[in-house]
């Protein structure tokens, strides 16, 4: 009876060890350690924990250590990783939807993206998971700037240059394409190192964008025209979101979800003091005349009609968002 009572007991012991295991997120990304995303996706998942008392815990490979972007989504799908912290480009084979932020020359001012993103950003995030994806927190990284090793004032000299895409960023590519240039395509992790040896001397990046990667440590010149406006998205793989209970499903979305939105804040911050900090560093910010800003609005406008076929953000959402600037332009 003793000997009976005991190994009851043990396998139910064994069961709680089983039922008190936690749930370990992997995330990977890009994105450099110590930087105001990581300290708050960090902060996020430090409250992900608490609130579900350790059934959930996020565990996140920061600095590209796990790969490019490419890398990182064939390690979800075999399930050596659960999920990324991704740009849209990087992440928009998943959802294209989420490039339709990025357009080049859509937005003028962070008026114009604030009025779009409250209508929109659900709408995206939902778009995530038709394609197996749980987008737990979406944010703005801010505006990019073509920055570059030369002077870059007129279409002519971009023409000359050695421009960087990201790899995979065919939105991106169609609108330098559009202008004249032939652009390289790298990951993003290789950036740094491509302007080092030469290989590229010109990318687009937002300013605080350009310390994190140390960009700033080799670009000379800065164009002061905002090319198109960056988002980042925290994806999980929905098999494994799905094996997380409805309670704690939407403590996560609401944990990350909430530090989304303070580095949305963050962004806007940083970008701010990374303008003083780059020109305090030497770089020369160029401010182009209405006549050259009208000249690549003409540009964008352009590449937007060639942003067409199924890795496209659908034309409904493009119209829409389009509406909505067109509105916000008229107040």
């Amino acid at each position: 009876m003793n000997l009976r009572k005991s190994c009851l007991s043990a396998l139910l012991a064994l069961f709680a060890a089983v039922a008190a295991q936690a749930e370990v997120i992997k995330i990977a990304t890009t994105a450099p350690d110590g930087t105001a995303w990581m300290k708050e996706m960090r902060a996020g998942a430090e409250a992900v924990k608490a609130r579900t008392e350790g059934r959930v815990e996020i565990k996140y490979y920061p600095g590209g250590v796990m790969g490019d972007s490419a890398t990182v989504q064939r390690k979800i799908k075999i399930g050596q990783l659960q999920g990324g912290a991704f740009t849209g480009g990087e992440i928009a084979n998943a959802n294209p939807d989420v490039q339709a932020y990025s357009l080049p020359f859509l937005f003028r001012s962070q008026a114009e993206v604030d009025a779009v993103r409250a209508k929109f950003d659900e709408r995206v995030k939902a778009g995530f998971e038709k394609n197996g994806f749980v987008a737990l927190g979406l944010s703005g990284g801010g505006f990019a700037y073509i920055m570059s090793t030369r002077e870059i004032k007129t279409r002519d000299e971009l023409k000359a240059a050695k421009v960087w895409v990201p790899q995979g960023d065919f939105i991106a590519e169609i609108a330098f394409k559009s202008a004249g240039v032939t652009p390289i395509s790298l990951p993003l992790a290789d950036v740094y190192t491509s302007l080092q040896t030469g290989l590229i001397d010109t990318a687009a990046n937002t300013f605080a964008g350009a310390i994190a990667f140390q960009w700033h440590t080799k670009i000379k010149h800065i164009v002061d025209l905002p090319v198109s406006y960056v988002v980042g998205v925290m994806v999980v793989d929905k098999k494994a979101f799905d094996k997380v209970s409805a309670a704690d499903q939407a403590v996560l979305r609401d944990e990350i979800g909430k530090a989304f939105v303070r580095l949305d804040q963050i962004g806007i911050e940083d970008n701010t003091k990374a303008v003083d900090a780059l020109k305090k560093q030497g770089i020369a910010i160029y401010e182009p005349s209405a006549d050259e800003i009208a000249n690549w609005q003409k540009i964008g406008a352009e590449s937007a009609k060639q942003i067409t076929g199924e890795k496209s953000p659908s034309p409904e959402i493009i119209s829409a968002i389009e509406a909505e600037i067109a509105t916000v332009r008229k107040k």
